[in-house]
């Protein structure tokens, strides 16, 4: 996808602009991306330690269109965790910020840059490399785990023309950054506005710091995007009161909003001349795989919409027969250019064939209206039987939300837990459960922990809930 073709036709285009005043033409990425490549020169796994800051994202665009192939990994991940990592994959170099540049005193550093620099370690193997394999991401809520997803040039470009056409993205677009590059969600914000020669604005301030949103107003931010986690923020921050009148259109991926919350967005981007996408996607299909059209925000609220150009949905059952007709529930498949080759969880598998051939079970529960518009009804995995009933954990989590802000359902069957941080509600969650689901009050256990651990894009990291 990043060709030299493409970074000439857009070189006099501003590619980013960070919050602190630095603005990044596409002619410097090309040429930022020779010298870099000049210190590889040639293809070999490498891991970067991303930030939303240009020395970051012009190394990965090297490294795509020079066909090394990047691990993309937060650039806070911990130490221990990064260390596993490079045990595993043997990558020949490392793009790191300098102030993690004491961790590695015993490597060769072979080229700096103003922030970061790039790391020669000494392995005395390299895994072999498939020839399609483009870019190593780790799986949702699993990062620091040596199970990664294998994409390929074709998916990146796949994935990124989809999106670009059914958002209509034109050069003059400016989306903000309200996710890490290294979130495939967020990557493809990139991907998909690079494409056409649009303007990202670069920033790892959050939504809750004031420079943040001073830095959307000043530069004139015509998108945003965010997971559920993020609405739940804008809403607090009042948002629906805010002046923005540069945002054209909001995207929502990563899980599905509460509806109530859904419907807010819906009606505040409709009365304010906005447009609102409700989207669903995963890692292993490059990011997003379905779209709402805004128009049908209101009417078909609660739905993940459509498949993007290029795929195709459909729903089997238990035997993976395929499910005709609507409104019955099965598992959904997708099909499309955008389904990467699988997974790798050592070395070794990274020269392995296309495991998928373009379809991906998903282990998502849905269902299909009469107009063919999907709907998510739960993770697979995610049920239990509560004496003989059996309850969706997800819907649970959504159902809470009503009455509290933050929570997290695991457990067993006939025993689920439900983790909140205010001790003080713990009763009335216990019988609000009982009456909305007509189940025995003994079949909840509510557990007090200061903070529901959530990952960098606010998705709740249940294998770090506590055990007892």
């Amino acid at each position: 996808m990043y060709n030299r073709s493409l970074l000439l036709t857009h070189r006099d285009n501003i590619a980013a602009i960070t919050d602190d005043g630095i603005t990044v033409k596409y002619g410097d990425i090309l040429d930022f991306s020779d010298l870099l490549y000049s210190k590889i020169g040639h293809r070999c796994l490498i891991f970067a330690l991303c930030q939303n800051r240009p020395d970051s994202l012009c190394a990965y665009i090297s490294f795509i269109s020079n066909r090394v192939v990047p691990l993309l990994l937060d650039d806070s991940l911990d130490k221990e965790l990064l260390f596993n990592l490079i045990e595993t994959y043997k990558p020949e170099y490392l793009w790191i910020p300098v102030s993690r540049l004491h961790e590695f005193s015993d490597e060769t550093v072979v080229f700096s840059s103003n922030e970061y620099s790039l790391i020669r370690l000494s392995h005395e193997i390299q895994f072999p490399l498939h020839d399609e394999l483009a870019l190593l991401l780790t799986t949702s809520g699993s990062t620091g785990s040596p199970k990664l997803v294998r994409l390929t040039y074709a998916n990146i470009e796949a994935n990124a023309r989809s999106i670009a056409e059914y958002l209509a993205i034109s050069d003059s677009d400016r989306p903000i950054t309200t996710m890490p590059m290294n979130y495939s969600f967020g990557l493809s914000i990139i991907n998909s506005h690079f494409l056409v020669g649009a303007t990202v604005l670069l920033t790892n301030k959050t939504l809750m710091e004031k420079e943040f949103w001073a830095f959307l107003k000043r530069g004139e931010a015509t998108t945003m995007s965010g997971v559920p986690y993020t609405y739940e923020i804008l809403k607090k921050l009042h948002i629906f009161k805010m002046e923005i009148p540069s945002i054209k259109y909001m995207t929502q991926a990563g899980g599905k909003l509460n509806p109530d919350l859904n419907r807010e967005f819906a009606e505040w981007a409709l009365k304010s001349n906005k447009r609102f996408y409700v989207m669903y996607g995963q890692t292993e299909a490059t990011a997003r795989m379905s779209y709402l059209p805004h128009q049908f925000a209101i009417s078909k609220l609660g739905s993940m919409g459509i498949a993007i150009p290029g795929g195709v949905f459909s729903i089997i059952d238990d035997k993976n027969n395929p499910v005709e007709g609507a409104e019955i529930v099965g598992e959904l498949v997708y099909k499309g250019g955008n389904v990467s080759h699988g997974y790798a969880e050592c070395g070794d598998d990274l020269k392995k064939e296309d495991e998928n051939k373009g379809i991906l079970i998903t282990g998502d529960i849905a269902k299909r209206d009469s107009d063919n518009f999907y709907y998510i009804v739960g993770r697979k995995k995610r049920f239990i039987k509560l004496f003989g009933n059996r309850v969706n954990l997800d819907e649970t989590e959504r159902l809470l939300k009503n009455i509290i802000s933050d929570c997290a359902c695991t457990g067993e069957d006939d025993h689920m837990i439900v983790y909140i941080s205010d001790i003080s509600r713990e009763q009335e969650i216990r019988e609000y459960l009982a009456l909305k689901t007509g189940i025995n009050i003994r079949g909840f256990s509510i557990r007090y922990i200061d903070k529901i651990p959530k990952n960098t894009s606010g998705k709740t990291i249940y294998a770090n809930l506590p055990i007892r």
